[in-house]
């Protein structure tokens, strides 16, 4: 795998929803994590075959930062309570009923069973996602027009 591969590969990530990617093979292996204390990680036991076929230009533009062949350890996140509220699909979470409305919910909000919390849109389809409970919103895990998995946590209830 070469430099190029790798920067397409940290750019489609940080673009993504995913919160940590790792990728393994016999010669290479590549991790990156968007949690808070951790760098990408890049470690290679040979040298890409293609670099010998790269000019002396593109080899000093291509070299791999030593900072990338470092592993970080990652501090345990303290997860706030509360039941999960899941994604039931795949789609784009909106927090609010219109750009220039309140958000259906914050952080402290007590919350009745069968209240919508947010929507996720699917197929130009405007789904409500209720609360499975009563209880206080204790922590909103998504962002408004991020997509989001099935079975992806959008926000917890306790």
């Amino acid at each position: 795998m070469n430099i190029k591969e790798v920067k397409e590969l940290l750019h489609d990530f940080d673009k993504s929803s995913v919160r940590e990617f790792s990728w393994k093979t016999a010669s290479d292996e590549l991790s990156f994590s968007k949690n808070k204390a951790v760098a990408p990680v890049l470690t290679n036991s040979t040298a890409p075959s293609n670099l010998t076929e790269t000019s002396k230009a593109e080899k000093a533009t291509e070299t791999i930062p030593s900072n990338l062949t470092e592993t970080v350890p990652v501090p345990e996140t303290p997860i706030a309570e509360g039941e999960p509220v899941t994604s039931p699909l795949v789609g784009t979470v909106y927090l609010a009923p219109a750009a220039d409305k309140p958000a259906f919910v914050t952080v402290g909000d007590t919350v009745k069973k069968g209240q919508t919390l947010l929507i996720v849109e699917a197929m130009k389809v405007m789904n409500e996602i209720p609360a499975p409970q009563d209880g206080v919103v204790t922590e909103i895990l998504v962002t408004s027009e991020q997509l989001v998995e099935y079975g992806q946590t959008l926000v917890r209830i306790k």
